[in-house]
C-alpha cells in the first residue's frame, strides 16, 4: 500500500503527512486489489438477506468480472455509472468495478421518487443506470420509465433481481457479467494502469433540504483515506465484522462501511 506523499504535493499543498495518519496514493482497485492479495481467505462480504457469503479473493474475481462487463458496454474512464438500490451484494460488486474502470460512481437515494430521480441522472450526465426493479412497494423501474425520455445521456438500464430486461438495449446484471467474459483481463489491467488516485471517482448528493441536492465530486484519495483514518480509529482489523445496516449510497455506508473494510481487511 502506498503511503508515500503524492507526486502533486509542494509547498502549497493541502495535503498533510504526519505520523498520526499518512495518507493512502493508492486507487481504490489497487488497494483492494493487494488486500485481496494479501488475505484471500479471509471473508469479505456476507450478504445475508441474499444468502451471499465471499472471501476477499472471491469478492475480487467477481468484481472484476463485474468490471469486465462494464468494460463491454463501452464504459470509459470518467464516465458516470449510476447506482440506485436497497443494499445488495450487487451494489459493492458495482462500487469496485466502477473505480477499477475509473467511472465516476453517482449514488443515487434508494428513497428517490421519479422526479428527483430525474433531477440526479441528468445533472450528473449518467450512461448507465444499475438499478433494483422493485423494493417492497417501490417500483423502481416503473418510476424510470416515467422520466427515461427526458435523460438523452442515459444510454443503458442494468438491473439487479431482474430475469429479463424490458427494454431493448437494456440488460439484467447477470447478463452484464456474461457480456463481461468476453472482455480480456489484459484490457481490465489496462485501464487501471491508466488510473491516478487524484482522479474523480463518486458524486454524493446532499438531501436536499434547502433547495435542489448538490453533487459533490470526491477523488478515490479523498474518500479511501477518509475510510480508512475513520476504520482505524474505529480498530477495524481483519479479524473484525463490521455490521452495515445504513445505505450503502451514502458516505456513511460506501465509505466507513465498505471501504474502511477494503482498507484494513475487516469483513
Amino acid at each position: 500500500m502506498n503511503t508515500s506523499p503524492p507526486a502533486t504535493a509542494g509547498a502549497g499543498s493541502a495535503f498533510v503527512h504526519g505520523d498520526a495518519a499518512d495518507l493512502i496514493d493508492d486507487t481504490i482497485g489497487a488497494c483492494f486489489d493487494a488486500m485481496a492479495a494479501a488475505q484471500p481467505r479471509v471473508d469479505a462480504l456476507i450478504v445475508r438477506h441474499q444468502d451471499t457469503r465471499q472471501t476477499y479473493a472471491e469478492l475480487a474475481a467477481t468484481v472484476d468480472r463485474t468490471a469486465r462487463g462494464l468494460l463491454a458496454l463501452g464504459v470509459a474512464k470518467g464516465d458516470r455509472v449510476g447506482i440506485w438500490a436497497p443494499n445488495y451484494a450487487e451494489w459493492t460488486w458495482t462500487q469496485l468495478a466502477a473505480a477499477k474502470v475509473g467511472a465516476i460512481l453517482v449514488n443515487v437515494n434508494p428513497a428517490y421518487r421519479a422526479g428527483e430521480l430525474e433531477y440526479a441522472l441528468a445533472q450528473s450526465g449518467v450512461r448507465v443506470l444499475v438499478t433494483a426493479d422493485s423494493y417492497r412497494t417501490t417500483d423502481y423501474l416503473g418510476m424510470l420509465a416515467l422520466v427515461r425520455d427526458r435523460l438523452p445521456k442515459l444510454e443503458r438500464v442494468v438491473t439487479i433481481g431482474a430475469t429479463r430486461s424490458d427494454v431493448a438495449g437494456d440488460l439484467t446484471f447477470a447478463e452484464m457479467l456474461d457480456a463481461g467474459a468476453g472482455v480480456d483481463a489484459r484490457e481490465l489491467a489496462t485501464r487501471g494502469a491508466e488510473l491516478d488516485a487524484h482522479d474523480p471517482i463518486n458524486i454524493q448528493y446532499t438531501s436536499g433540504t434547502t433547495g435542489r441536492p448538490k453533487g459533490a465530486t470526491l477523488t478515490h484519495h479523498n474518500i479511501l483515506n477518509n475510510a480508512r483514518i475513520a476504520a482505524s480509529l474505529l480498530g477495524y482489523t481483519s479479524a473484525d465484522r463490521v455490521c452495515i445496516p445504513v445505505p450503502l449510497y451514502h458516505c456513511f455506508g460506501m465509505g466507513v462501511g465498505n471501504l474502511g473494510c477494503i482498507t484494513t481487511g475487516a469483513t
